[in-house]
């Protein structure tokens, strides 16, 4: 037979039982809806996709990043405030509103849009001199010639042996080569079809062959 307390438990159980789910069904109803956001984070001037830009919640500073081509996912809750920031561009904010009512009030997809962060700074002007003074001062002391016929004359007034050994060892230039070849050109177009002449019993290649070894060219050379 049951006891007297057994009866007294129950009936305390009983009791409690409808606060309990009254109390369980209003945390329920206070919870907000959790929403899958997802979307593509673009450049608001061209519209290309944004990569690796930042996605998270300020509500607790919990996020992700976009992939390669600006697609991001994130779980939110109703009412959070989702951050969008990217080096170079400008912040932007985003507030999960609610979607009860709609075909899919868990699921949201959005294209969201950055600017170019564009920073104006002031002008600035950057002197070699300290001041104004000085530069004068600095500038009178150059002794600048009058033109540029000075400043060469100026450059080749020495030693004239010198200059003509640089000359001598100065190579043809393509004008030079260019008339040279056309020359020879010309001397075998003349002994085409025919023999061409040997210079060894030439006496004038010879005269010209003396020359060159008084002159010491092929020790030059």
């Amino acid at each position: 037979m049951p006891s007297p307390f057994r009866f007294a438990v129950l009936f305390l159980l009983m009791a409690s039982a409808p606060v309990v789910f009254a109390q369980a069904g209003a945390d329920s109803s206070a919870t907000p809806m959790v929403v899958q956001l997802t979307g593509v984070v673009v450049e608001g001037d061209s519209l290309g996709p944004v990569p690796f830009a930042t996605v998270y919640r300020a509500r607790d500073q919990r996020g992700t990043i976009t992939d390669e081509y600006g697609f991001f996912a994130i779980p939110a809750r109703v009412g959070d405030t989702v951050r969008f920031s990217s080096i170079g561009l400008t912040e932007s904010f985003l507030v999960v509103p609610d979607l009860t009512g709609q075909e899919m009030p868990d699921r949201m997809s959005v294209v969201q849009p950055l600017g170019r962060d564009t920073v104006m700074m002031d002008e600035a002007r950057i002197y070699p001199w300290p001041s104004r003074e000085r530069f004068k001062e600095e500038f009178l002391a150059l002794r600048l010639e009058a033109d540029a016929r000075e400043r060469a004359r100026r450059n080749l007034d020495f030693d004239p042996m010198a200059l003509y050994d640089r000359m001598s060892e100065m190579g043809s230039s393509p004008q030079e080569n260019f008339r040279i070849l056309q020359a020879r050109q010309a001397e075998m177009a003349g002994y085409q079809g025919g023999m061409v002449p040997v210079s060894l019993l030439n006496p004038l290649a010879w005269g010209q062959f003396i020359n060159a070894l008084r002159n010491g060219e092929f020790r030059k050379r």
